[in-house]
């Protein structure tokens, strides 16, 4: 379920001119590729320029191209929305030079989930007139708040999370807001590293500005406007005949669960999805989502008639594409969203929650999704869709270091994607597409530990015809005291498989393993206490498997063995594969496997459900195996 998405080219039913607008196919490609460039460059050039490790050495950031009328243009990353800017500084009163700040999520319109995500928006001019927008987010270090990486787990109230800024005029013609910098900056545990990225999106927005206007002195304000709306056009007519047309007319319903809030005891947070497949779209109604929870792992969706939301699910929408090159193709821009249709339910629910309550978890609801629609459509289109995938999670440390400076490492490693229909999941992908971990050299040299291992945990793909992808499996060892933190979910539940798949491995952080002070954590942890000379082992999950793993190749099942993906318990356990010899000798016992998987599957009930949750369903559900909707 990548969400990730890239440019690409599309046609259009009938002649392919007539979603053209009358622009010619070699300059429609001119501006395609200068949009897609610029949009790299932007990125590139905060990647380069930047000092917190989230920004620079993760990549959690993204840019974004929009025009005037406020739509996506690219579609290689996701973004933010220009709504809320628009909103409160009408297109008039832009001049160039300006650049616009904000991060409040409840007034974003959407487009900003949780405070540390710090936005920046330039307009672009062309005669004087406002033709374009360049932006850029990213999650910073700290922005004030409770506790150090503005991430409170126990938040009950936005206002513990951070500085809220609603948008506000960060740069006038050119000229920075210094006062507004310094407010910023004051209330970061990290001001210099803040300052500098803050700098550094500007300067790169204001960059991307520039080029973007070069596009416009070149072929005229007419032109490429005309070129925007083909390039939108081509996506919606491209999604309608070749994604659209996949899903069988009709209703479909599946949920899925956050599974804590750090504030109440782990419970099951519902956030369900029922579609609707019309021939000319698909309505996506979220009634039956739980009430907003206490703790931060509420989304504000209900904005901009679901704006944002449309297009952060309908990369999942690409799955269905003819091939997985085909797939990669498609653009997720503003095309998409005349063709979703979003209800929301009444306000004071999980994505429609009333202020002040917190966000700063938000991922555990809107990462969900993705995999809320990708279950719902498997149930439509017989599962040719992927297992459940990795979610976001974030883990770190902070204290001390040995000259006594305060020192924040916060990293988001990611976990495996789910099996599919034609091939096993990916190891180790990160959802945030370009997001990375953090290179074992820069930790070492910067912050007082040593990373011991890093490599993929054995077992955490879930069993199935194919594979779902592995989780990492790190160790961290302390040099001096510190605090351990994480904002991770997946830690009860599991990513399901599907179609007789299996699901994968629960995130796990278990400190000082083998010790004498050996614990587990859950996922969210704010401030656990770690001794120098303590290890801090974090397993993230693994995909779920896709198809029966009793029908997995047995030379596939070898593979995994010798490769360290697959234990031999679980290739017997899992798979029904014996293995017989040692080392290089290591072989499959093809008549014993065969007597073995024969006697699992006289063993199974008659009616098993579509999906695999994992045992941590039950345990949350008060003992049911699965819900009603896991048929179908």
């Amino acid at each position: 379920m990548s969400v990730t998405a890239t440019t690409g080219t599309a046609g259009t039913a009938g002649n392919p001119q007539d979603a053209l607008h009358g622009v010619d196919p070699v300059l429609l490609e001119i501006v395609e590729g200068t949009l897609a460039s610029v949009e790299m460059e932007v990125e590139t050039a905060i990647g380069r320029t930047s000092r917190s490790p989230m920004i620079r050495d993760a990549h959690d950031f993204r840019a974004g191209i929009h025009d005037r009328k406020l739509r996506k243009l690219t579609g290689r990353s996701y973004s933010a929305l220009v709504h809320p800017v628009a909103r409160d500084f009408p297109l008039e009163t832009m001049r160039p030079g300006d650049v616009f700040f904000h991060n409040d999520v409840y007034e974003s319109e959407g487009g900003i989930g949780h405070l540390p995500d710090l936005c920046v928006t330039v307009p672009v001019f062309a005669d004087g007139q406002v033709v374009a927008f360049v932006q850029a987010f990213g999650h910073h270090d700290d922005i004030g708040g409770c506790c150090p990486g503005s991430m409170p787990s126990g938040a009950t109230s936005v206002y513990e999370e951070g500085l809220m800024v609603p948008p506000i005029k960060l740069w006038d013609q050119g000229v920075p807001n210094q006062a507004a910098l310094r407010i910023m900056t004051r209330n970061s545990r990290m001001p210099d590293s803040l300052a500098a990225d803050l700098d550094a999106e500007c300067s790169a927005c204001l960059m991307g500005s520039r080029r973007l206007g070069e596009l416009f002195e070149r072929y005229g304000r007419e032109t490429v406007e005309a070129c925007f709306d083909a390039i939108l056009d081509k996506t919606t007519e491209t999604y309608r005949r070749e994604i659209l047309s996949k899903i069988p007319d009709g209703e479909y319903v599946w949920e899925d669960y956050a599974e804590h809030d750090g504030v109440d005891e782990p419970m099951l947070h519902t956030q369900r999805i029922t579609l609707t497949k019309t021939p000319e779209k698909i309505v996506i109604d979220f009634t039956g989502t739980s009430r907003q929870a206490k703790g931060p792992i509420n989304h504000c969706g209900d904005y901009a008639d679901g704006n944002f939301l449309k297009k952060w699910l309908a990369p999942i929408l690409r799955n269905l594409a003819d091939t997985p090159e085909r797939m990669a193709e498609l653009d997720v821009n503003e095309g998409v969203v005349p063709l979703i249709e979003m209800k929301f339910p009444e306000k004071g629910t999980l994505l429609t929650p009333i202020f002040p309550a917190p966000t700063n978890a938000r991922t555990f609801v809107i990462l969900r999704l993705l995999g809320v629609l990708a279950g719902v459509l498997a149930k439509a289109v017989d599962g040719k869709m992927p297992a459940d995938q990795e979610t976001i999670r974030y883990t770190g440390v902070y204290g001390h270091d040995a000259d006594g400076r305060d020192y924040l490492m916060r990293e988001v490693l990611g976990g495996g994607s789910g099996g599919r229909y034609y091939a096993d999941g990916e190891d180790t992908i990160h959802v945030v597409p370009d997001s990375r971990n953090l290179p074992t050299e820069f930790t070492e040299s910067r912050f007082p530990f040593l990373v011991e291992r890093l490599g993929l945990a054995t077992d955490s793909g879930g069993p199935g015809q194919f594979r779902g992808g592995l989780g990492y499996e790190k160790h961290i060892r302390m040099l001096l005291d510190a605090s351990f933190m994480s904002i991770a979910d997946r830690s009860i539940l599991a990513c399901w498989g599907v179609k007789g798949g299996k699901a994968g491995r629960s995130f796990q952080v278990v400190i000082d393993p083998g010790g004498p002070n050996e614990r587990e954590m859950d996922g969210l942890v704010d401030d656990e206490p770690v001794k120098a000379g303590e290890v801090i082992r974090i397993r993230t999950t693994g995909g779920g498997g896709w198809g029966d793993p009793l029908d997995r190749l047995t030379a596939s099942v070898l593979r995994d063995v010798q490769w360290g993906k697959v234990s031999r318990g679980a290739a017997a356990d899992d798979y029904g594969v014996v293995l017989t010899g040692e080392g290089d000798a290591l072989a499959v016992d093809e008549p014993a496997t065969a007597a073995l998987r024969a006697s699992m599957r006289a063993e199974r009930p008659e009616v098993e459900p579509f999906f695999d949750r994992g045992p941590g369903y039950a345990l949350l559900s008060g003992g049911e195996a699965y819900p009603a909707v896991d048929l179908l």
